[in-house]
């Protein structure tokens, strides 16, 4: 007998959200969903760590391309890869899913999270749930941290790969065209993944 796959709830009077958006493919089937269960989500792109700058505008575009042709808000967060790399001095050397990761998730999210309430907004989420590459205990850990740090908001931690989602985003990808990045997003993810290659 097959493991039922785990439900994906919505949270109790929620009717919107802000989603913190790491990438048009990874939002794709999350916001159909959505707005399939009665959830209107206002995209919000925070994404300091995406290098180099071309990669960044790129999946900007595309983000911000996915929300208008759904006539969704979508919220541009300042890049700032400078003040990002600051806060990660001293993890360069980190292994994927370490302790670099940990600090970039909370960063994102917090800013997420103030997104919201300075919105109104009480929910939050992210996309970042969605791709098996990450940690969802980590990304959950982020949200719970950001919900504490900012008053009046609440986050609702989802493993967005479940549900049939992971075979949706595929199926959007190829049905918007979207570009498909091959790495996470900072330089030292795309040296991982360099160095995987060679190997």
């Amino acid at each position: 007998m097959k493991n039922k796959i785990p439900a994906i709830i919505v949270p109790k009077g929620c009717t919107e959200v802000l989603l913190h958006a790491c990438c048009a493919p990874c939002s794709s089937a999350i916001v159909e969903w959505m707005l399939q269960n009665g959830v209107r989500p206002t995209i919000y792109y925070f994404n300091p760590n995406i290098y180099p700058r071309q990669e960044y505008n790129i999946r900007k575009d595309e983000s911000k391309r996915h929300a208008e042709s759904l006539d969704l808000q979508w919220i541009d967060g300042d890049y700032d890869h400078d003040a990002w790399r600051c806060r990660m001095t001293g993890l360069e050397q980190e292994p994927e899913r370490g302790d670099r990761c940990q600090l970039c998730f909370n960063m994102r999210l917090l800013s997420a999270a103030q997104k919201a309430r300075e919105l109104g907004i009480c929910y939050f989420t992210t996309t970042l749930a969605s791709s098996r590459w990450k940690s969802i205990k980590q990304i959950t850990e982020a949200g719970l941290a950001a919900q504490q740090a900012v008053p009046d908001t609440v986050f609702w931690g989802q493993n967005w790969r479940k549900g049939g989602l992971s075979d949706r985003r595929n199926q959007l990808l190829r049905e918007y065209g979207f570009y498909n990045q091959q790495y996470c997003g900072c330089e030292f993810s795309m040296r991982h993944l360099q160095i995987t290659k060679k190997e």
